[in-house]
């Protein structure tokens, strides 16, 4: 009896979107949007975009696109090319930010500088550091003003991870 062929998922997957979502008739700037939010997804999921097809991977080497990049989703057992963070920190990358003010706060007891990378990745919006730099305020001086911004839902969402 022949085997039938079954094709996985992800090749079904990127022969029907293709057939039926075609991204690359978008204009350009919808496309570039696409693009943002999916490295600020995963640095996997862009490089994956990025294979898809060249007009994709030239928006993908789009300067701007490192702002969204979250270099903390990347696995540590990859080796990041340091230009790869020299790029996000002049892009303003926040998660970038996040990982400096936690570095020269808590290792190079550099608390006022430390403190100002936090607020600014935090008032990015950039969840991590809004939590770190609420309860650093409050632990290391009490202020409880940054509170605030947290809404129930992300309570609720912090107190199952932790």
């Amino acid at each position: 009896m022949a085997e039938l062929y079954q094709p996985s998922l992800l090749s079904y997957i990127n022969v029907t979107l293709m057939d039926y979502f075609l991204i690359l008739e978008l204009p350009e700037e919808i496309q570039a949007l696409v693009v943002e939010r999916v490295a600020g997804n995963s640095i996997t999921d862009l490089y994956g975009l990025r294979a898809s097809c060249k007009s994709m991977k030239a928006l993908a080497e789009w300067s701007r696109v490192n702002h969204f990049y979250d270099v903390l989703s990347v696995p540590w057992r990859l080796n990041i090319p340091p230009e790869l963070f020299k790029t996000c920190y002049a892009e303003r990358n926040p998660s970038t930010f996040f990982m400096k003010g936690v570095q020269f706060f808590f290792k190079f007891n550099l608390q006022e500088a430390g403190l100002a990378f936090m607020k600014l990745a935090a008032d990015e919006g950039y969840k991590c550091a809004v939590y770190t730099y609420a309860m650093t305020r409050i632990f290391f001086w009490g202020d409880e003003k940054y509170f605030a911004r947290f809404t129930r839902e992300s309570l609720d969402r912090i107190e199952k991870l932790v």
